[in-house]
């Protein structure tokens, strides 16, 4: 059955890879992009509608959750792609860290301005996390935005521990009414990650030596892929973090902590009011 899938970072990378491979299958896939220039690209390519979101701005994030709202009857996946690791600590227009709102404060907000519609859908609601949730991550309630010790690596590594925090949350808490969650590492995909960042993972993803070690952006969509169009219960656990169509054997301890998901749940919630 065909479905309407929103993509956010859909206009390059690993994003405009899935939203290719969706299209091919028959699904109405929605480009979310930054770039004006890349997102109308993929969308004329595909021949599908586009949205323009900046997710350093909470304002854009709104504007987005009331057009999608507006445009599509039924939402049933909404895959939170966007992100990125960045440079030297930098606050956005809204007063947080960039990358602790671009890859955790925008997309929670963006899912739960559309909840009730995608609870109505019983739809998917997909996180593209990260093995540097695990390698770097560590939440500290108290210091979210790691003001205390901010390294772009930590900081990426906190966001993607919590689009798992989030994932394990939002199925806690909605997964009996029907919404299916999951969060997934796409493996090391030679895209323009990192571009933006002054970490020494800018240099690694350059170099003709991490390239060698690289996937491609198709083979690093394979999961959102296969999570959007599978069913969840029956090829795949709701609330679980995958890594190669697989729940994780090694994961951040923390990302196994209810309460902590609780917690931060609660304290993002917070932070948009």
């Amino acid at each position: 059955m065909a479905k309407t899938i929103v993509i956010t970072g859909a206009s390059d990378g690993i994003g405009a890879a899935a939203a290719r491979r969706l299209h091919r299958d028959g699904h109405r896939v929605v480009v979310v992009g930054r770039s004006p220039e890349k997102t109308a690209a993929v969308a004329t390519e595909l021949g599908t509608d586009a949205h323009l979101a900046d997710f350093a701005r909470l304002d854009d994030v709104r504007a987005l959750a009331t057009a999608l709202d507006e445009a599509y009857p039924r939402i049933d996946v909404l895959a939170n792609n966007a992100g990125g690791i960045f440079g030297d600590p930098t606050k956005t227009v809204d007063g947080h860290e960039k990358t602790f709102q671009v890859n955790h404060l925008a997309p929670f907000l963006l899912t739960n301005l559309l909840l009730d519609k995608l609870i109505a859908a019983r739809a998917t609601v997909l996180q593209t996390s990260s093995v540097a949730a695990r390698a770097f991550g560590r939440l500290d309630l108290d210091d979210l935005e790691h003001d205390r010790d901010f390294t772009p690596e930590r900081a990426y590594g906190t966001a993607k521990l919590a689009n798992i925090l989030f994932t394990r949350e939002l199925h806690r808490r909605f997964g009996e009414q029907g919404l299916a969650a999951a969060a997934f590492h796409p493996g090391v995909v030679a895209t323009g990650f990192a571009s933006e960042s002054t970490s020494p993972m800018r240099h690694f993803y350059r170099s003709p030596i991490g390239r060698a070690f690289m996937t491609g952006s198709e083979r690093g969509a394979d999961q959102l892929v296969w999570l959007a169009e599978s069913t969840p219960g029956t090829d795949w656990t709701p609330g679980a973090y995958y890594e190669k169509r697989r729940p994780a054997k090694r994961v951040n301890p923390q990302a196994l902590d209810d309460a902590l998901a609780t917690a931060l749940w609660d304290r993002s919630a917070a932070l948009l009011t």
